[in-house]
């Protein structure tokens, strides 16, 4: 049995088994309040108090994270899920230093895709704790090995990946919330340390992957506001992220040279 096989072994793995925790992450994030105080981020641009009940008035009750915590099978589905995505990552990363954060990142980013999908939010008390994580993960790894361009390359992608999606949040673009700012600081971080081909290609197909379904939606309904409706981006990132890391040096050296 080679490194890679054992690599792709030991990281579906330990990512099954972290799925396995995702009902519990999910059902520990605290609910958000009714009416939450303007976040200290975001100031002004969050928004009038007029665009904002106007929003919440059409759109349905949120989905409790307790409710979709209890969702029959979400343990195990979460577990599949993570294994699948942790045995392609230990197979093209091989045993190599970013596995330690590649690995745990697993999991937390099946439990967001799952709240994001249900309730379109992707709360700072599992974003930002992750981010910290892996940027002390990265920062580590970077000193020890000796891998510093390795290291300024994630920590420049993450402020490039960040500084893109405040951009298009600012401008309010469709499906564009602030968490999905705050998720793109994981995966340029992630992304970042692989290759800038990897980070341009993996933010690229997470928007391709999310514009083509709706667009398809749109044709087949026969109508055009589905386009402006708001849909969950997250899991579309993610799957953009794993793209990237598995595939995007590969594909970026095909596409750009």
């Amino acid at each position: 049995m080679n490194d890679t096989m054992v690599a792709a072994l030991l990281g579906a793995l330990v990512a099954a088994l972290g799925g396995l925790l995702v009902p519990l992450l999910v059902a520990a994030v605290p609910e958000p309040e009714a009416k939450p105080e303007p976040d200290i981020e975001t100031e002004t641009e969050a928004g009038s108090d007029a665009d904002a009940e106007a929003a919440t008035a059409t759109e349905p009750p949120k989905m409790l994270y307790a409710d979709i915590a209890a969702r029959p099978g979400l343990g195990w589905r979460s577990a599949l899920v993570a294994a699948v995505c942790g045995g392609l990552l230990g197979a093209a990363t091989g045993l190599d230093w970013p596995l330690l954060w590649l690995i745990p990142l697993t999991p937390v980013a099946v439990a967001l895709s799952v709240i994001d999908w249900h309730t379109r939010l992707l709360p700072r008390r599992i974003v930002v704790p992750a981010t910290l994580a892996a940027i002390v993960a990265v920062t580590v790894v970077g000193l020890a090995t000796g891998e510093r361009d390795a290291l300024l390359r994630a920590l420049l992608g993450m402020i490039v990946a960040r500084s893109f999606f405040w951009v298009l949040w600012r401008l309010r673009s469709a499906g564009m919330g602030f968490g999905d700012v705050r998720l793109a600081a994981p995966v340029g971080l992630v992304l970042g340390w692989v290759g800038w081909g990897a980070l341009a290609l993996g933010v690229w197909i997470g928007f391709i992957v999310f514009a083509v379904p709706a667009a398809g939606l749109a044709v087949v309904r026969r109508d055009r506001t589905v386009l402006k409706k708001s849909f969950p981006f997250g899991p579309f990132m993610v799957i953009g992220a794993l793209v990237g890391l598995v595939w995007g040096t590969a594909l970026a050296g095909r596409i750009w040279g």
